[in-house]
């Protein structure tokens, strides 16, 4: 599996209708939110990019776009071990909105995502194989119950070394952008899955 991003979206409707709509991002409205949360930051835009291809960008770069029901956002401020250390201002934002925080990589096999309902958080889980279950907070996902419950299990690999967790932390977090986003980055593609080359963020050097 090879994959990573480090996202945000704030929602008021269902993410995935959104993004399957080919939104055109407001670009006033981008503009004062990523300056509400960079206040004493100097901006420099870049240009855009779609959702493909920046979901993980570099440190020091921010890209943003807010669209009719969906705000989304890409950075590394939030490639997070602990999500509830999301810090207060994004949270902030999304008053009256549920916030999701997904990000993982490939690399070192981690997965990381974080549920706030109007501010308050709902459920934070981070596990990799090199450091177990970092943050378990909240109950559950419907869509985790399946890897707690053992259905997911890993198979031995042959060589007698045992996956150092009982399911694979990126299953699960492509199961987490299938289900609350309606996509995956691995994975089987579904007839009406969103076309993330076609979903544009405006970029923004932080400085």
């Amino acid at each position: 599996m090879g994959a990573k991003d480090w996202m945000l979206l704030y929602a008021d409707t269902d993410a995935a209708a959104v993004l399957r709509s080919r939104p055109e991002p407001d670009r006033d409205a981008t503009h004062a939110l990523v300056d509400r949360l960079h206040p004493a930051t100097t901006l420099t835009p870049l240009s855009e990019q779609s959702l493909e291809a920046k979901a993980n960008p570099p440190d020091g770069e921010f890209y943003a776009g807010v669209f009719p029901g969906l705000t989304v956002i890409t950075s590394g401020q939030v490639a997070l071990d602990y999500p509830s250390a999301l810090p207060e201002r994004f949270i902030e934002e999304g008053r009256g909105r549920t916030l999701y925080l997904h990000a993982m990589h490939s690399v070192v096999d981690w997965f990381a995502f974080g549920v706030w309902e109007d501010g308050v958080l709902r459920r934070a889980l981070s596990l990799s194989p090199d450091d177990g279950v970092l943050e378990n907070l909240g109950e559950p996902l419907e869509f985790e119950r399946p890897y707690w419950a053992g259905e997911r299990r890993l198979e031995d690999d042959g060589d007698g070394d045992a996956y150092p967790l009982d399911f694979h932390p990126l299953e699960l977090g492509e199961d987490a952008l299938r289900n609350l986003f309606g996509f995956n980055w691995e994975g089987a593609v579904q007839d009406d899955d969103p076309e993330l080359g076609e979903v544009m963020l405006l970029g923004y050097r932080l400085s």
